[in-house]
């Protein structure tokens, strides 16, 4: 039965997405928001898909205690859920993203139109110097920041070593950072093509103040707080 599902859903992002990525490109002449409004419609529809015919639900913790301000949002990565979802029940946001994802057909012409903070992490310091630039007028202009600090999707159970860049991020643009734990890939697995029906959950932090620290010491509490979540999420 989910060999059936997953068949079904992938063949409706197969027709979906073409048409869609050539709506995204008509907006390239609107405003950031608006561009941004139009182009998420495209991950309600694979959400709302996801829960139709995967079985795939959700519950959200911790809505209540985000600031109405834009924030840096550091958070786990699992799988390619999370970034769709957030796009759902979050505000509007940008991902922090290596550039070549930008090249990939359909997905990264839109993605490209969603003004993401692109960086070549082969050029160190200057990417760094290039995502507090570009993060600080994307947080000007109202949008909050999706930074996953272990830099690739990493299974349930699993952990890397959290990377300073969006807690540097964070620090330099003064802006409060809100650390999200999920178990996303419990269900919707890293490059799976079947994925499995439940509820996924997802804990949000209280925000944690970026001023008067240093970028280690908040990320090592950033790290701290999602890993402690992680126990319970993914148990083992």
């Amino acid at each position: 039965m989910n060999l059936l599902r997953s068949s079904v859903f992938a063949l409706a992002l197969l027709v979906i997405t073409p048409p869609y990525s050539l709506l995204a490109l008509a907006t390239a002449p609107l405003p950031r928001i608006w561009r941004y409004r139009i182009i998420s419609g495209w991950s309600h529809i694979v959400i709302w898909l996801s829960r139709v015919v995967l079985g795939i639900r959700y519950r959200v913790e911790g809505l209540e205690s985000l600031p109405r301000k834009p924030v840096v949002f550091l958070s786990k990565h699992q799988s390619a859920w999370e970034t769709l979802a957030f796009q759902v029940f979050l505000p509007p946001q940008v991902l922090v993203l290596k550039r070549e994802l930008l090249w990939i057909p359909f997905f990264g012409w839109g993605l490209a139109l969603m003004s993401p903070i692109a960086i070549n992490r082969s050029r160190g310091t200057r990417a760094l110097k290039r995502m507090a630039n570009i993060g600080r007028r994307r947080l000007a202009q109202g949008f909050s920041i999706v930074v996953y600090p272990e830099g690739t999707r990493v299974a349930p159970g699993q952990r890397r070593a959290y990377q300073q860049g969006g807690a540097w991020l964070a620090v330099k643009a003064g802006a409060p950072v809100i650390p999200i734990a999920h178990n996303a890939g419990l269900l919707w697995p890293k490059n799976a093509f079947i994925k499995r029906p439940g509820t996924i959950t997802v804990q949000l932090g209280a925000p944690m103040e970026s001023l008067g620290t240093t970028p280690a010491a908040l990320n090592a509490e950033v790290e701290a707080w999602i890993e402690s979540r992680m126990e319970a999420l993914c148990p083992k």
